[in-house]
């Protein structure tokens, strides 16, 4: 993957200040903590009906999938976006089981941008884990090879001054 650019960076931020806006928090916060739905048409009757909860779970959703359409389209550096968040993924569990009735009851393409983010910020996060690992395991068995060669030389001397001979 090429080397994110200045614009990346630029877009990455602008991204954060749109989830720093106030209602946006109240509203990422409230999907994260309190939309516990168990159907979609328990969503449809408790909350897509013009109140508060509604404005929230289409501003939640919709902020995640039009950051997800611009990384799944290559506007911004997937690895970039990736390697500082994780707040799509865990978005994405708490609402996973609703999409398909809702997809059935909506369109076919509801959320499918947010989806596909989420797929691959989690193969990414397999990959980045699975080396970060192979690394301190390398890393790990470096020092005790070094340690084993230490201790195959002889306990060091004491006090580090050698004996007159």
């Amino acid at each position: 993957m090429a080397k994110p650019s200045h614009a990346d960076a630029e877009l990455l931020l602008h991204l954060y200040e749109i989830r720093r806006d106030p209602e946006l928090r109240r509203a990422r916060a409230w999907v994260l903590t309190e939309f516990k739905p168990t159907t979609w048409a328990d969503v449809k009757s408790r909350y897509l009906s013009h109140v508060e909860e509604d404005r929230w779970y289409r501003m939640t959703t919709s902020y995640w999938e039009m950051v997800a359409t611009l990384v799944n389209r290559g506007t911004l550096h997937a690895e970039l976006f990736f390697d500082h968040t994780g707040e799509d993924i865990v978005t994405w569990e708490r609402i996973k089981g609703l999409i398909p009735d809702a997809r059935a009851d909506l369109r076919p393409t509801y959320l499918t941008q947010f989806e596909q983010l989420v797929l691959a910020h989690q193969a990414y996060r397999k990959r980045t884990n699975a080396a970060a690992l192979a690394a301190a395991g390398k890393s790990a068995g470096n020092g005790a090879a070094r340690a084993a060669g230490a201790g195959a030389a002889g306990p060091a001397r004491s006090g580090g001054r050698r004996k007159p001979r």
